[in-house]
């Protein structure tokens, strides 16, 4: 014990086991493994591995480097638990720590670590990793992050189709060719790794498990047909069902054989030798459109059913923030345990903090001054006096902070869920007007098609930016400059003061959009418990821009200026966004008429006379005749001497067929008896009568309602199969 002696004289008489055992392994007399030292030493291990290591200026630097990072005391502490883990370990002062010390810390840790906290724990070290990195500790090139370098960034185009096992090398290179060549023309990686999916996994690799001699794109029908039959539906763990992408699928497996078609011409010793006929037929193009109206359709309708209830929603949030922020505020100023809040007793839920044991006076800092004891208190946590479940108070307002904020600025801007990440303290600006007024703005930059656009912020989206500004700057006084991790482009931007961050795990993240996913998700559950409308929906982050956009353009904007705010560049993906409502159509076409009658003379509005409707009533009686009715206008006589067979305007009435037959007999009975005679001129004109007959028999015969017609009963096709 000579080594403790020297901190501290005198010990005190309190010590324990765990506390000698936690010293022992600071000043590394015990080099543990991983498990024995979580499990056997005190809980805030830290505060004694720091005290004991006092002389490394290194360890000292980094420690004050977490603890000024913009996260949770929690994650903070946790952070420097993990560090200490890590060095007492493995034995190695601050300066030899490496990223591969940090990858294999974090992986022996998952191995320890119980089910509920291996999700937590998979990015252990990631704030040391940024610390260090942001310090220039580590070696040129390494990764920014350590999610980049755990999970990986981006990937070449042949390390995407080689992830599949493609077995023929000639086509495998052939694919690697292609995609290379179509994201040469600036597509982005999103798109690139989507197209890399359908013509590697979706396409190619279900060839070579149905044929596998198969070493070209000259595919017989037998193949063909097993190809679709396997790619026509999806299993799921509630079993099959169909396709739902096939149409896109079938278009650009389609695009791969005719754009080797068309390349052979300019380079055929590249793409001639692989030229095959294409097995698709050019149906698919029409079923992609037909395809692509039925999505349409289908979207109008959501945007149709969510617009009555997006108030409901919007109430929700703001009713559930207010909430649970009077329930904190409350917590935090009651000195009791129990407190009140609009007339509900609750209780407050503290665990009794918890502390190491240290030598009689604590261990000392390098300069001599006594470390306060370490206490990592709990979570605050509140329930009902009555009863109930108990919430950690703290991260459920957080929560009902950050489900308000995204859904005011995605229903007020419609800006994309990604477009909404990207909005950071830079993004607000101002305008001033010739008249002095000054407008707020709102910047959106880059967007999804990498052009900046402006929206002037109305009073109610101007609050919900200035909340969010104030709770980011009310924690740390300014916006912390982070990364933000791009899923679909696999990299991290700039640092930038986003926003939308918050604390994950142990660093300060922006959120993600699956994140903002489950947020509103959870919201619309919770609203179904009071609106029964909501119960089996919910909203999507698109949802909103729908509806943003619907608004816009029913309430009168020109369209053109809608696309703008919704960054489209053609007009009529912003006509594909708006949803028509019945009443709007209706609305619409009455506004119509009223244009039209304010530019007609007002002397043609007037009272009709007596005798004008008389005659016009008259009308409509000396159309009717024995056949049927006269199709002749308002106020013309009868053009044809009333030939009624011949003139073109006659309707018969089904009921007047055998007036027709008997009139046929005449006409017969006539004719022969002109050609007796020898009346050819007679003769001609009984002709042209019974071909008219003839006519006007047949059209009311199709006419007469014959009763009820038996039809066979559809044969139902699959889903998305082409017709032979």
């Amino acid at each position: 014990m000579s080594m403790l002696a020297s901190l501290n004289p005198a010990p005190a008489a309190s010590w324990t086991m765990t506390s000698g055992f936690s010293w022992l392994v600071a000043l590394r007399v015990l080099v543990p493994s991983l498990r024995v030292l979580r499990t056997t030493a005190v809980s805030d291990f830290f505060k004694i591995f720091l005290a004991s290591q006092r002389e490394d200026g290194d360890l000292a630097a980094l420690t004050a480097a977490i603890e000024a990072a913009p996260v949770s005391a929690k994650s903070r502490n946790q952070t420097l638990t993990d560090l200490s883990y890590m060095l007492a370990i493995q034995a190695i002062p601050a300066s030899d720590i490496t990223p591969g010390s940090l990858i294999h810390f974090g992986l022996a840790l998952r191995e320890v670590s119980t089910a509920r906290d291996k999700n937590t724990r998979k990015l252990a070290g990631a704030l040391v990793w940024q610390v260090l990195v942001d310090a220039g500790k580590f070696p040129e090139g390494t990764p920014v992050t350590m999610r980049i370098a755990t999970v990986g960034g981006r990937k070449s185009v042949a390390e995407m189709v080689g992830s599949y096992g493609v077995s023929n090398y000639g086509v495998r290179q052939l694919l690697i060719d292609y995609i290379s060549h179509r994201g040469a023309l600036g597509m982005d990686y999103s798109t690139l790794s989507h197209l890399v999916r359908a013509l590697t996994r979706n396409f190619w690799c279900v060839i070579e498990r149905i044929n596998p001699n198969q070493d070209d794109l000259d595919l017989d029908e037998t193949t063909y047909e097993a190809w679709r039959a396997e790619i026509d539906t999806v299993q799921t763990a509630e079993g099959s069902r169909p396709r739902q992408s096939i149409w896109d699928l079938l278009v650009t497996v389609r695009a791969l054989y005719l754009d080797i078609q068309s390349w052979a011409i300019e380079d055929p010793a590249r793409w001639g030798p692989w030229v095959a006929r294409c097995p698709i037929p050019p149906i698919a193009s029409r079923g992609y459109s037909a395809d692509r109206r039925r999505q349409a359709e289908r979207i109008a309708d959501r945007t149709r059913t969510r617009q009555p209830l997006l108030e409901l929603l919007v109430d929700h949030v703001m009713a559930v923030r207010d909430q649970m922020s009077a329930l904190l505020a409350a917590a935090e100023a009651s000195s009791g345990a129990e407190f009140e809040v609009n007339g509900v007793r609750y209780l407050r839920n503290e665990p009794a903090p918890r502390t190491a044991t240290f030598p009689h006076g604590g261990p000392r800092s390098r300069r001599g001054a006594a470390l306060e004891p370490a206490a990592t208190d709990g979570p605050l946590r509140i329930q009902r006096a009555d009863g109930g479940p108990s919430i950690e108070i703290h991260s459920q307002e957080a929560r009902a902070f950050w489900t308000w904020a995204i859904i005011e600025v995605l229903r007020l801007t419609g800006v994309r869920h990604e477009e909404l990440l990207e909005l950071s303290h830079l993004s607000v600006r101002q305008y001033r007007r010739s008249n002095g007024e000054i407008v707020a703005l709102l910047v959106v930059t880059p967007s999804k098609t990498d052009r900046e656009r402006v929206i002037p912020m109305s009073p109610e989206l101007l609050h919900v930016i200035a909340q969010v500004i104030r709770r980011q700057t009310d924690r740390l006084g300014a916006i912390p400059l982070v990364r933000r991790w791009d899923p679909h482009e696999r990299q991290h931007t700039e640092p930038m003061p986003f926003l939308f961050q918050r604390s994950s795990g142990h660093t300060c993240g922006v959120m993600s959009p699956s994140a903002v996913a489950r947020m509103i998700g959870r919201a619309c559950q919770e609203a179904a418990e009071h609106h029964p409308q909501f119960k089996g929906l919910t909203f999507t982050p698109h949802d909103f821009r729908r509806l943003f956009a619907t608004d816009l353009v029913n309430n009168g904007l020109p369209i053109h200026i809608g696309a703008a705010l919704l960054g489209h560049a053609s007009l009529q993906t912003t006509r594909g966004y708006v949803a028509v409502f019945d009443e709007e159509v209706v609305r619409h076409y009455q506004l119509h008429l009223t244009r039209r009658r304010q530019l007609r003379p007002k002397g043609e509005y007037r009272i009709t006379p007596a005798e004008e409707w008389d005659e016009f009533e008259e009308h409509f009686d000396k159309r009717k005749v024995e056949l049927g009715t006269c199709g002749r206008p308002y106020g013309t006589p009868c053009a044809h001497e009333h030939a009624c067979v011949r003139c073109p305007m006659l309707h018969v009435e089904p009921q007047m067929v055998p007036r027709l037959d008997q009139i046929e007999k005449d006409l017969l009975a006539r004719r022969e008896q002109a050609e007796g005679q020898g009346w050819g001129g007679e003769i001609e004109g009984i002709e042209v009568t019974l071909d008219h007959l003839l006519a006007k028999r047949a059209r009311a015969l199709r006419l007469d309602p014959a009763g009820p017609v038996a039809l066979p009963m559809p044969t139902l096709r699959k889903p998305g199969h082409l017709a032979p």
